[in-house]
C-alpha cells in the first residue's frame, strides 16, 4: 500500500494522528513533539487524502502568528491555495466576531457593533461604579474586570452571577450595569465574542444546524489552554458529526490566571468515551537527560495522562545545579557563564535565555549585565527601571531631592488619586507662571496667599493636602536612609495598596516596588543623591542590546512557546519557584509544577538552575530553602551542588552550618565598596514585639540576630503567611 505523500517525514505517532478517520480525536502532544506540524498536516490530509472540501473544515488556534503559520505551512504541503477556498483558520475572538456580524438578525447588537479593548472595558466599569455610587478605591475597576471576566469565561452571565458575600454581591450589581452600558453602546467586549457565540447557538438551533453543516471537521490547537465558553462552543460545533480533532498538552497548561482550564482534556475524554487518544512523545528539541528532568518533575502532579518523553539524542550534558550566596552572586554566575561560553566559541549571545519567576527578579539580573556592559533583551516585559510603577516611586523620590522638578510633580501629584486633576494641575501651572515660580514652588506658596489663587475650596484642600506631605519629607530627607525615605513615602501615600488590587498583576507591580526598596537598601549609609544619581544611569543605558542578538530575559509564563540552545532558570527556592501563592493550595502547586515542566523543556542543549542560599527581595532579606522541583530531577541526569533532603530538623541543622561556615569572599569586596564598617550595635527588637511591615502587615518578632552591620528579625506573620527573616530597618514597632 502507498503512503500518503502528506505522511511522508512524520515519525509513527504523527502519522497516526494526522491519518486518524473520523470521530473524536485527542492528540496529547509532548513538548517540541511537532504539534503545529501534525496540525497542518491533518488539515492537508483531509483535503488530499479524504476528499474533504477546505470550506468544511474550521481550524482554532490563539493567537494571530499561529494561525498565519497554519495557512502558510498547509499551502506549502497541498502546492499551492487552490484547493483551499473557504478554509477557516483563525483565532477564537476572530471567527466568532465573523459569526456574530453576519447573524447579527439574531442577536442584540447590529452588524456594525464595536470591540471594547481593555482600556474601553475600565472605562465601561468606571462608569458603573459611579452610576451605582461605589467607591472605586475599594472597588478596584481592574479587579472588577477580572471577576467579570472570569464568570463570562465560565459562561455565567450578570443575572447569574452568585453573590455568596458582599463583595459578590458587588461584583454582581457591577456586572450588570457594565452589561447594560455595553449594550447600550452597541458593543462587545473579546469575552462576549464567544459567551454570545455560545448563546446564539443555543438559542437559535436553527442557526447552530447550518454551520455544523458546514463545518465537518473542527480542529483545536493548544487545548489545554481553552476555558469553558471555548469548550462549548467546539462541542456545539462539532454536533452529532463529533469530529473534533484536539491538540494539546495538559502538563503545559499555565495560564488558569487568564481563565485556560486544563480539566478541558478530561472533560473530553469524558464527553466522547470512545476517543482516539495519541501520544506524541518523541521530542526534536531537547536531548535525554533534559528530558528526564522535565518528566521527574511532572510525574508528581496526580491524575495526568502518563507521556514518556524521548528523543534521539541520548547523550548530552547533565543539568547543572548551582547555589549561589544571594541574587547578586547568581546574577554574576550568569554572566560568567554566557561569558566563558561565548568566549570559547561553543554559543553565540542570541543563544542564551534567562528565565526567572516574578517580574521583579530581573532587577539584578539587569543591573549585573548593565555594569558589566553586556546588552540583553527583555522579553514580553518592559525593563524593570521603565515600569510605571518603578518611575512613580523614583518620581517621589526626585521630587523630594529635588524641589523644582515638575516633571516629577506633574507624574505623581495625583498618583495614587487624592483629587487633583488634569484641570488643577493646569491651573497650579499657569498660577505658578503668573508668580514667576515654579509649580512646585507654587504649591508650597499656596499656603501662604488668599483668594488670589485661582483653586476653588476642594482643589485647594487637596493640593494643600499634597504639599504638607511633600514638606514633612522633604524634612527629614537627610536623617533618613533612601530605603527608609521611600518606605515612608509609600507608607504615607498608600501607593503599595493602590498599585495591589488582588490581581496577579497588581501584586506583580507592588512587588516590582519593593525589589525597589531592595535596590535602596544598598545604599545605606549613603546619601539619596548618590541612590538617584545611580539609578538614573542605570535607566539611561535601559535600552541597551535592543537591536543586536543578545541574551533573552523572560519570565517563566513568557517561555511558553519559546526554545533556546542554553536556558539559566534562576530563583529556584521555596516561596519563590514554587510561588509562595501556591504552598497551601494544591492547585496551584500543580499549576507551578507545569511552569517548572515548561521552563525545563524550552532547552535544547545546556540547562543551568540556580538557588540562592540568601535573598533580598521585595524589601526582606532571608534564608531559603532550595526548591522541591530541584529534589524531583533524578540524580543521574544533574550534577552540583544540592542540599540533601532531610526532615525539618535536619534542614534547619544544614541551614545553620551554612549560615556560619558560607565562604563570603566574593562578595565581602562588594561589601565593603557599597558600605563603610560600623560598630557592633545594640539590637532594635527583642522576642515578643509586635511589629508591622510593609508586605506582610503585623507580625510578632520571635528572634533577633546582630551579623556585622544587619540586624535579621525572624518575624512571625499570620494569615497563612509563615516566618520570614527580614532586615530590621524594614520593620517599624507597632507603637511607633
Amino acid at each position: 500500500m502507498t503512503v500518503s505523500k502528506i505522511l511522508e517525514g512524520l515519525n509513527k505517532q504523527q502519522q497516526a494522528a494526522v491519518s486518524a478517520g473520523e470521530g473524536p480525536v485527542l492528540v496529547l502532544a509532548g513538548p517540541g513533539s511537532g504539534k503545529t506540524r501534525v496540525l497542518t498536516h491533518r488539515i492537508a490530509y483531509l483535503v488530499e487524502d479524504m476528499d474533504v472540501r477546505a470550506w468544511h473544515i474550521m481550524a482554532v488556534t490563539f493567537t494571530n502568528k499561529a494561525a498565519r503559520e497554519m495557512e502558510k505551512r498547509v499551502v506549502h504541503l497541498l502546492g499551492g491555495t487552490g484547493k483551499l477556498d473557504g478554509l477557516s483558520i483563525g483565532t477564537f475572538h476572530a471567527i466568532c466576531a465573523r459569526i456574530l456580524r453576519v447573524e447579527a438578525e439574531f442577536t442584540t447588537r447590529t452588524r456594525d457593533y464595536l470591540i471594547f479593548d481593555t482600556s474601553d472595558q475600565q472605562a465601561v466599569v468606571k462608569q458603573a461604579l459611579a452610576e451605582l455610587n461605589i467607591d472605586p478605591k475599594r472597588y478596584d475597576p481592574r479587579t472588577m474586570l477580572n471577576y467579570i471576566s472570569g464568570a463570562k469565561n465560565e459562561l455565567i452571565g450578570p443575572a447569574d452571577y452568585p453573590a455568596s458575600d458582599y463583595r459578590a454581591e458587588i461584583v454582581r450589581r457591577v456586572y450588570i450595569r457594565y452589561d447594560e452600558l455595553l449594550k447600550a453602546s452597541n458593543a462587545r467586549d473579546f469575552d462576549d465574542l464567544l459567551v454570545h457565540t455560545v448563546q446564539l447557538f443555543l438559542e437559535h438551533p436553527d442557526v447552530l444546524a447550518r454551520y455544523q453543516h458546514r463545518y465537518h471537521h473542527i480542529l483545536v490547537d493548544e487545548f489545554q489552554d481553552t476555558n469553558m465558553a471555548q469548550y462549548k462552543l467546539v462541542r456545539l460545533l462539532a454536533g452529532e458529526r463529533r469530529n473534533l480533532f484536539a491538540v494539546g498538552d495538559p502538563d503545559q497548561s499555565i495560564y488558569a490566571f487568564r481563565g485556560a482550564d486544563y480539566r478541558n482534556v478530561q472533560r473530553f475524554r469524558s464527553d466522547y468515551p470512545d476517543t482516539q487518544m495519541i501520544l506524541l512523545e518523541q521530542n526534536y528539541r531537547s536531548h535525554q537527560a533534559i528530558l528526564d528532568a522535565a518528566t521527574g518533575v511532572i510525574n508528581q502532579n496526580p491524575g495526568r495522562v502518563q507521556k514518556n518523553l524521548f528523543s534521539e539524542r541520548k547523550e548530552g550534558p547533565l543539568l547543572h545545579i548551582k547555589e549561589a550566596y544571594s541574587e547578586d552572586d547568581e546574577a554574576q554566575f550568569v554572566i560568567d557563564t554566557i561569558a566563558e561560553l561565548v568566549a570559547l566559541d561553543e554559543f553565540n549571545p542570541g543563544d542564551f535565555a534567562v528565565m526567572y519567576r516574578t517580574n521583579a527578579q530581573s532587577r539584578a539580573l539587569e543591573d549585573a549585565f548593565l555594569r558589566a556592559g553586556l546588552p540583553y533583551r527583555l522579553v514580553g516585559a518592559t525593563r524593570f527601571y521603565a515600569r510605571r510603577e518603578v518611575k512613580d516611586a523614583l518620581a517621589y523620590l526626585r521630587l523630594i531631592h529635588n524641589p523644582d522638578d515638575n516633571v516629577s510633580l506633574a507624574r505623581i501629584i495625583n498618583v495614587p488619586p487624592r483629587g487633583i486633576g488634569q484641570k488643577t494641575l493646569e491651573d497650579l501651572e499657569g498660577w505658578a507662571r503668573h508668580v514667576d515660580l515654579t509649580p512646585p514652588q507654587a504649591l508650597q506658596l499656596l499656603a501662604d496667599v488668599g483668594e488670589e489663587a485661582p483653586f476653588n475650596a476642594r482643589a485647594r484642600n487637596a493640593l494643600l493636602g499634597f504639599a504638607e506631605q511633600l514638606k514633612s519629607w522633604q524634612d527629614v530627607k537627610d536623617d533618613l536612609s533612601p530605603a527608609d525615605l521611600l518606605t515612608a513615602v509609600l507608607k504615607d501615600t498608600g501607593y503599595l495598596a493602590y498599585l495591589d488590587d488582588g490581581s496577579d498583576e497588581g501584586r506583580s507591580r507592588a512587588e516590582n516596588v519593593l525589589e525597589l526598596i531592595t535596590v535602596a537598601q544598598g545604599y545605606e549609609g549613603l546619601s539619596l543623591t548618590t541612590f538617584l544619581e545611580e539609578v538614573s544611569l542605570v535607566s539611561d543605558v535601559d535600552t541597551l542590546g535592543d537591536e543586536n542578538p543578545a541574551p533573552s530575559l523572560l519570565t517563566l509564563h513568557s517561555a511558553k512557546g519559546l526554545e533556546f540552545p542554553v536556558v539559566f532558570i534562576v530563583g529556584l527556592e521555596e516561596g519563590i519557584m514554587p510561588h509562595q501563592r501556591s504552598l497551601d493550595d494544591p492547585n496551584q502547586m500543580q499549576e507551578e509544577r507545569r511552569l517548572m515542566y515548561v521552563a525545563l523543556t524550552r532547552a535544547k542543549e545546556r540547562l543551568y538552575l540556580i538557588y540562592a542560599f540568601r535573598r533580598s527581595l521585595y524589601g526582606s532579606s532571608q534564608a531559603n530553602m532550595p526548591s522541591r522541583f530541584l529534589y524531583d530531577i533524578p540524580e543521574a541526569v544533574r550534577e552540583g551542588a544540592l542540599l540533601r533532603k532531610q526532615g525539618q530538623a535536619a534542614r534547619d541543622t544544614d541551614l545553620y552550618s551554612q549560615m556560619t561556615s558560607w565562604d563570603r569572599a566574593a562578595t565581602a569586596g562588594r561589601a565593603r565598596r557599597q558600605r563603610a564598617e560600623r560598630p557592633e550595635r545594640a539590637p532594635r527588637f527583642k522576642a515578643g514585639t509586635c511589629v508591622w511591615h510593609n508586605k506582610f502587615g503585623e507580625g510578632v518578632v520571635v528572634s533577633t540576630n546582630i551579623r556585622g552591620d544587619m540586624e535579621e528579625v525572624d518575624v512571625l506573620f499570620p494569615g497563612g503567611v509563615g516566618q520570614k527573616t527580614i532586615v530590621a530597618d524594614f520593620l517599624a514597632p507597632m507603637d511607633s
